[in-house]
């Protein structure tokens, strides 16, 4: 497939996400099991044809790791999805490159540049917009949106985990080991918290066989097919497509409606977002052209 075409797909894909969680009369600790279930299920068959599990038990541990902080990640924007609208909870979670970019400049004294600074400022900015200055200067933030910025604080800590395992080793092996470890993680919660995980109506359950396939399975086997070809920064900044995707089919699926300061609050983080991803020379190069 084409890379770029591969890019496509799977962005629509995760972008229904959102969708499927708010049309599933399921708690969010369940969507997140299903999603990682499903997509694990259908997986494993052509793990066990290729016979291709074969890792480094220092690749395979970190995989594990990296697969409950995911879970945790994936369970954490559920319950944010269930509590305020998919576009704003969606634009949130895509908050991570900034703590990223952060994380790293504090625990390992990675230096940023000054574009990385400067988008963390905009997207900040947006944030404030977003949520309203005098309710962000009271610290007057709805417990959706805080499981949304939590949810993007742990996938930078997933990213910062398993960053460097897809340069070692194949991107199927990692899903295999990275969802057995979230799909076992979540269900000892499930169980722990007394969740039913059969009871639920046809729809709901077309919905979280639905996240499994499309969105977790294709969607992220596409986007790393394409990360394969693609220079990375250029695929990072057009994932950011997905909140906007995600907006619209909330808009037309779920009848959801931004208001003007949420909608100039969304665009200022995205931009802020995207300028995290760039680098010095990318800009000089655009601006030659």
């Amino acid at each position: 497939m084409n890379p770029k075409l591969s890019l496509v797909i799977g962005i629509i894909c995760i972008s229904f996400s959102p969708i499927f969680v708010k049309l599933a009369d399921a708690p969010p600790i369940i969507c997140a099991f299903y999603r990682i279930f499903f997509a694990w299920i259908l997986l494993l068959p052509y793990c066990l044809y290729k016979k291709n599990l074969a890792m480094a038990r220092k690749d395979i541990l970190l995989a594990l790791i990296g697969g409950m902080v995911f879970a945790s990640d994936i369970a954490t924007w559920n319950l944010s999805l269930k509590l305020i609208s998919a576009t704003v909870s969606t634009l949130l979670a895509n908050l991570a490159p900034v703590w990223v970019g952060l994380l790293s400049y504090l625990l390992f004294k990675k230096k940023s540049g000054w574009l990385f600074w400067t988008g963390t400022c905009i997207a900040i900015t947006g944030m404030v917009v977003l949520v309203g200055v005098s309710n962000f200067i009271h610290l007057k933030l709805s417990l959706g949106m805080i499981y949304a910025v939590a949810a993007s604080l742990l996938y930078s800590i997933y990213i910062l985990i398993t960053k460097d395992i897809l340069k070692r080793i194949a991107t199927v092996p990692f899903m295999f080991y990275n969802m057995l470890a979230a799909g076992v993680f979540l269900l000892i919660i499930c169980n722990l918290l007394g969740k039913d995980l059969f009871h639920y109506d046809l729809n709901t359950w077309g919905s979280l066989i639905s996240m499994g396939i499309i969105c977790q399975l294709t969607g992220w086997i596409t986007i790393n097919y394409a990360i394969s070809f693609l220079e990375s920064t250029k695929v990072a900044i057009a994932l950011l497509s997905q909140t906007v995707i995600a907006g619209l089919l909330a808009v037309f699926m779920l009848g959801e409606r931004l208001d003007l300061m949420e909608i100039m609050g969304s665009v200022i983080v995205l931009v802020g977002i995207a300028i995290t991803f760039l680098k010095p020379k990318q800009v000089k190069a655009v601006s030659v052209k």
